[in-house]
């Protein structure tokens, strides 16, 4: 059986998707609550694995929560905090629930999250985890042997990061990704749109796979310093935080950034990939803004 939004990107429609967090506890009600109202505007909804290395609830969870309710996940999957075993088994997992969207990241370094003092894994990367993938989807394990119960049909996708100060270790990486089995990517948050339509043009054309950029809401000019700050490989332009900070309602203005940002990448690329931290709620509006329709099932 097809993915939604697997046969989205067959049927080469502007690809539309969003980041949901999981809970930080054993309720789901508020992360369903902001995901039902991505029903019907996104094409599929990201569930992270301890984005940031902050601890959550497994992805998979959420992700089988979401198909209840109708809607279409992309599991995130890191290889930073679980070998090849513990991976292997949350994949057949995932898959057995009915989960078929994966999403093979390395993961953000313990260091910069709430958890300090644990102990990484980091077994596979996303290009080891990508082979992973696979050959569980071909019947076999990382060690060659058969599946005797069936194999998996995952649909893998991966991270890209346009903006690289290093063109060439990013083209080596993407290729390498692709290579690997990567259907799909979801770029880091993009500000520099010049740079992305060089990456489209120079490295990523050819290889007809679909690259979502990564729209982040800015909520304020203090959002935005954090960022730069905060987040390695990110740079919003001077002309960014002026913006929200002569606005008289920052919230409203970032979301016209992204509304902005969405269109510039329509020209570009075939998708976005929307993160509105905490806010998941204005994702819709944001949508409207950009005059993107709710989805024709």
């Amino acid at each position: 059986m097809t993915s939604n939004f697997k046969q989205a990107i067959i049927d080469k429609k502007f690809l539309i998707t969003a980041e949901v967090t999981p809970p930080k506890g054993g309720n789901p009600q508020r992360m369903l609550e902001v995901a039902q109202l991505l029903k019907n505007r996104v094409h599929a909804v990201n569930i992270t694995d301890g984005s940031r290395a902050v601890m959550r609830m497994s992805s998979i969870v959420p992700c089988y929560l979401l198909l209840q309710q109708g809607l279409e996940p992309i599991c995130q999957v890191t290889g930073r905090d679980r070998n090849s075993i513990g991976i292997q088994g949350d994949l057949m997992g995932a898959y057995s629930l009915g989960i078929r969207n994966i999403l093979a990241l390395t993961g953000d370094p313990i260091i910069a999250g709430d958890h300090p003092q644990a102990k990484a894994v980091f077994e596979l990367e996303s290009v080891r985890l990508l082979k992973l993938i696979e050959k569980l989807n071909l019947g076999f394990d990382i060690n060659n042997k058969p599946l005797i119960d069936g194999n998996l049909n995952l649909f893998a996708g991966a991270a890209v990061d346009p903006q690289s100060k290093s063109w060439s270790g990013l083209q080596r990486r993407f290729e390498a990704k692709i290579n690997a089995g990567a259907n799909f990517f979801q770029s880091q948050l993009i500000t520099d749109f010049d740079k992305l339509d060089l990456f489209m043009n120079q490295i990523a054309v050819g290889f007809n796979k679909p690259i979502l950029a990564g729209i982040f809401l800015l909520k304020s000019a203090k959002n935005a310093l954090f960022i730069n700050k905060n987040v390695p490989g990110v740079h919003i332009p001077e002309s960014i935080i002026k913006r929200l900070e002569k606005a008289d309602k920052p919230l409203e203005e970032g979301m016209k950034i992204a509304a902005e940002q969405i269109n510039l990448a329509k020209d570009i690329c075939q998708g976005v990939h929307l993160m509105a931290v905490k806010r998941e709620d204005l994702i819709p509006q944001i949508l409207d803004l950009a005059n993107i329709p709710p989805l024709i099932n």
